[in-house]
């Protein structure tokens, strides 16, 4: 069978690197990938959200499975433009996709469907927001409605803070905000593979949001994660499935918009028990980049099962090692930061090993980066704390001068 698998950063790449190890694949494309991804697919100059031209190229090719990897064509409905066709897509309809693309949807149907997470209130404009704000004072937090790349939270620890906050998101015209009460606990993210109906357990990881050390600095995208999560007990995923998933599931099928594809609950762990904090619709980066290093099973037949509306007799099996990824940026990322400096050298990963290419390209045969984060070196190791020794020892052999990453990834596991 051939695949498309749509996207080009480190969590594509993780996915494809997996995928290309299936005997069930023919030929794997990726639109548009990235340097890395091409050294196990072929890179098409495919524009995702050019969905006549996405079709065109899926039926000039014979292609048998589209694995969509980033939220925005998910949400912008790609999955919806093929389907019809007849085309096994991995992703959600872009009504499904709400889950991420709204987070007031998602916390209605919270609401609806009794499903733990914190106390909230929705705002279509800025003063009343504020006011509530004042009512209920601070910590609290404040969600820009929309995408925003896992950036889009701020977590208040003043008034002024949580007001500023208010008053940026309202700059945007038509902008909304969740604003919420503060949780407090560790948080973990769980993973689901889902065919509409059901969904199987898919790993669990933690990840560092914050761009520095010790947890310090604004957030990111990821600077980091472990899998699997320390905390997440079998009592713990029993509860999030009866809790959590499963009653989203049977919402999201009740209102004639079943859920496909991959499920990315972030949790807050909670005195009360797990609470949802908010619905990713794909999956993580960097968590899709330790999942796929610790997979056991060939993923092809999994994806194609929850594309297909099937997921009955999946059951996937886990690598009893930990893996950890350390995220290398660009030197001022979150904020501004330059673009096009060269990596001289990428060491060779051994057994166990990967670096996962995100914000790269080429240019006359020289490497360099693009983005704000770069690379996701990964290893797997018998435990978290040597699976983090490897990945950092691997860091330590790419010569960028221009990156930087956390020195203290999985710190939380490693005591």
């Amino acid at each position: 069978m051939d695949i498309l698998l749509i996207g080009s950063g480190g969590r594509e790449h993780a996915l494809a690197a997996k995928i290309a190890t299936s005997p069930r694949v023919g030929r794997l494309y990726a639109a548009p990938g990235n340097p890395g991804i091409a050294t196990v697919a072929e890179c098409v100059d495919l524009d995702p959200a050019d969905h006549a031209a996405v079709l065109s190229f899926v039926r000039e090719k014979s292609v048998g499975l589209v694995v969509v990897g980033p939220e925005v064509p998910l949400v912008e409905g790609i999955a919806d433009a093929l389907e019809p066709h007849g085309i096994a897509v991995f992703g959600p309809s872009r009504a499904a996709a709400q889950l991420e693309g709204s987070k007031g949807f998602t916390k209605d149907l919270c609401a609806r469907m009794g499903i733990p997470t914190a106390r909230f209130r929705r705002f279509d404009a800025a003063e009343p927001a504020r006011a509530y704000i004042e009512s209920e004072g601070a910590p609290i937090v404040v969600k820009a409605d929309g995408l925003a790349a896992g950036k889009g939270v701020t977590v208040a620890a003043t008034l002024s803070e949580a007001l500023d906050a208010v008053d940026a998101c309202f700059a945007m015209p038509g902008a909304s905000v969740v604003i919420e009460e503060c949780m407090t606990g560790p948080e973990a993210s769980f993973f689901c593979l889902c065919d509409g109906v059901r969904a199987v357990p898919f790993g669990t990881a933690e990840d560092h949001k914050r761009a520095f050390d010790g947890d310090m600095g604004p957030n990111t995208g990821g600077m980091g994660a472990y899998s699997p999560s320390l905390l997440m007990t079998p009592e713990l995923v029993e509860r999030t499935m009866r809790e959590i998933v499963n009653p989203t599931l049977k919402g999201m099928a009740d209102a004639g918009m079943p859920f496909k594809g991959v499920l990315y609950a972030g949790l807050m762990l909670t005195s009360e028990g797990p609470k949802l904090i908010e619905y990713n619709v794909r999956f993580g980066d960097p968590e899709a980049q330790v999942l796929m290093m610790r997979l056991e099973s060939d993923i092809v037949p999994l994806l194609e099962a929850a594309a297909r509306g099937d997921l009955s007799t999946a059951d996937p099996a886990w690598s009893g090692a930990a893996a950890v990824t350390v995220v290398m940026a660009s030197k001022g990322y979150p904020g501004a930061f330059e673009k096009g400096t060269p990596i001289s050298a990428l060491p060779q990963p051994g057994e166990g090993e990967a670096i996962f290419h995100a914000g790269t390209s080429q240019s006359a045969g020289q490497l360099i980066a693009t983005g704000g984060r770069v690379l996701t070196v990964t290893a797997t190791g018998n435990g978290v704390s040597e699976a983090a020794d490897r990945a950092y020892r691997l860091v330590a052999k790419v010569e960028w001068p221009n990156g930087f990453y956390r020195t203290d990834i999985a710190h939380r596991a490693r005591g």
